[in-house]
């Protein structure tokens, strides 16, 4: 199983739509997220996480929905909130394991995701493939796809083959929306392998370093990169951005600063991640058993002379990907 992710060709009025389902999404989260910690407060409810928020959701659906101020919600499909709960579920979960910390009140400036499904399909009729009546979504090969529960949107780049999914997520960087959704499909490993074992070292200077010699290094348009953030920044220091505790408002030139402002972030970000996806890609395929060594990230970026450097390598994903790549 793999993922595909594409970017999606909205105009205004799709990413209206797509801005206000975000927006459906956040709210139920935040409502779980708040009524689940007050009835900690009461001592006399002994129940789990998991049936405090299936009685939130009860709550939710026959009581908050049904309110008059609270009509827009019914415009959105249904599976929007109950995708809510169900990673609200998930985020309680791991923080009870000690995974990750407490959850936290989802915000805009975080970005805007939201997670849709096809809950229920059809019996197929005589002569006719039952794949296209299960509880997935057909997608054919082109620049078309079907969201379910919402209308069909077009792509940037197209889908190369037919394939069906069931869950897909629609996520937002900077003012770009993207769709990702799994295959029930799998790549096929490499079985031969030149090289039969090697040492990876992780530099500052040099990214990575590998025993056979070869080198891998962080390519010099992220330090343009970062140079052009650092200026942006610079000039609009005294842009006035807006304060919704004072009730001030962006401005139009803050709302255009923002956007730009996201854009130069997510080119570094992206950047980063292409080098480091081709270079464990290239071991992989060329070295059978990789060994590296074991840093203390946390420790480094702790010194304030490292931590830029650290960061930029991001030796943290350089590893887990090489762990992942050699899992699967």
């Amino acid at each position: 199983m793999f993922a595909i992710k594409r970017e999606l060709k909205l105009n205004n009025k799709e990413t209206s739509l797509m801005r206000g389902i975000a927006g459906f999404k956040r709210f139920v989260y935040n409502y779980g997220l708040n009524l689940i910690t007050a009835t900690w407060s009461c001592e006399d409810i002994q129940v789990g996480d998991s049936k405090r928020l299936d009685a939130i959701k009860k709550v939710f659906t026959q009581v908050t929905m049904k309110k008059p101020e609270y009509a827009w919600m019914r415009k959105y499909p249904s599976t929007v909130y109950q995708s809510a709960f169900i990673d609200l579920k998930k985020a309680f979960n791991q923080w009870r394991q000690g995974i990750a910390s407490f959850p936290k009140n989802k915000s805009k400036k975080k970005g805007d995701s939201f997670t849709v499904y096809k809950t229920s399909g059809v019996y197929p009729e005589i002569g006719q493939p039952a794949l296209a009546f299960t509880n997935r979504v057909v997608i054919d090969a082109g620049k078309i796809i079907k969201l379910p529960g919402l209308k069909t949107f077009r792509l940037k780049e197209k889908i190369d083959f037919i394939c069906s999914s069931q869950t897909f997520t629609v996520s937002r960087t900077d003012d770009r929306w993207f769709v990702s959704f799994a295959i029930d499909a799998g790549k096929i490993p490499p079985i031969y392998h030149p090289i039969e074992k090697v040492g990876v070292d992780l530099g500052i200077k040099c990214l990575a370093t590998v025993s056979d010699g070869t080198c891998y290094t962080m390519p010099n348009c992220t330090k343009r990169a970062k140079t052009k953030l650092s200026k942006l920044q610079w000039h609009n220091r005294h842009k006035v951005l807006g304060n919704k505790k004072l009730g001030i408002m962006a401005s139009k030139n803050a709302r255009k600063y923002y956007i730009e402002l996201a854009r130069n972030s997510a080119r570094i970000s992206n950047i980063r991640r292409d080098t480091i996806q081709k270079m464990t890609t290239d071991l992989s395929r060329r070295v059978y058993c990789i060994r590296i060594e074991d840093l203390n990230v946390s420790g480094m970026i702790a010194n304030h002379k490292l931590a830029s450097a650290v960061s930029d390598n991001c030796f943290y994903e350089v590893r887990r990907q090489l762990i992942w790549v050699r899992l699967f």
